[in-house]
């Protein structure tokens, strides 16, 4: 009988929104796995240090941040290979995923080349988005509202058409598209309806109206949340720099 695979949500940052059952697999298993960019070190690591054990043996997956899908695609590959061994072995793995494992989540590379053949549980965890609503204090959707959750990478015509089809939306992914994003909510006379939230949850997160944000980037975890709905929200967009 095989070991069984998890993938673990571990939350948006701090590192009390981990669930009680994700704290409690962590702390069982003995073989961790996270995934990291090549120039930095592991956010999803960063989250769950304070939990985590000296014995515990961990697998870094180090995925080159490019567009292209071949150099991540032979990653996932190799690092599905090693935990494969694991479980083999009888070990149970724990696959670390900030956020949520099936919410943009990189577990889902990984699921998809093992799952038929070992058991798997996905552990849910609080995603980003969330945490951005509830940073800024403000509902994302309510009644018949439609939400669109929106990549910032797609082009400006295929976000202009789902802007428009939506009661709420946010936009996720913004990082280096930011400025394109702004410059096309002004074009739709969005600006006064969004609010600009980056590392929701850390110590250093930051919160304000969308109007009030200065520069033309923003860190790859940032989120902009617009909301053209019925309700009243947008009252409480009285925001002012940092939370």
């Amino acid at each position: 009988m095989s070991a069984k695979l998890y993938g673990l949500g571990v939350g948006p940052g701090d590192p009390e929104l981990i669930t009680v059952k994700a704290l409690r697999i962590l702390q069982k298993v003995k073989v961790v796995a996270w995934p990291a960019p090549d120039d930095g070190q592991s956010f999803a690591r960063s989250i769950v240090a304070q939990y985590m054990t000296p014995d515990q043996l961990e697998i870094p997956i180090i995925v080159p941040m490019k567009i292209a899908r071949h150099p991540a695609k032979s990653v996932y590959d190799q690092a599905a290979q090693t935990i494969a061994s694991h479980l083999d072995s009888g070990s149970d793995v724990a696959v670390l995923c900030e956020g949520d494992p099936f919410f943009y989540g990189s577990f889902m590379y990984l699921y998809e080349r093992l799952e038929k053949d070992y058991p798997c549980e996905i552990i849910p965890g609080v995603s980003s988005l969330m945490s951005v609503s509830a940073v800024l204090q403000r509902p994302l959707a309510a009644r018949n509202d439609v939400l669109t959750i929106i990549p910032a990478p797609l082009p400006d015509d295929e976000i202009e058409a789902r802007i428009t089809g939506s009661d709420a939306i946010a936009f996720i992914k913004v990082g280096r598209h930011f400025e394109r994003i702004r410059a096309l909510l002004e074009k739709l006379k969005l600006t006064g309806f969004a609010a600009y939230v980056e590392r929701a949850s850390l110590d250093n997160q930051r919160l304000m109206p969308l109007a009030n944000m200065d520069g033309t980037a923003a860190p790859y975890f940032s989120m902009i949340l617009v909301y053209k709905g019925a309700e009243r929200w947008i009252s409480q967009l009285t925001l002012e720099g940092n939370a």
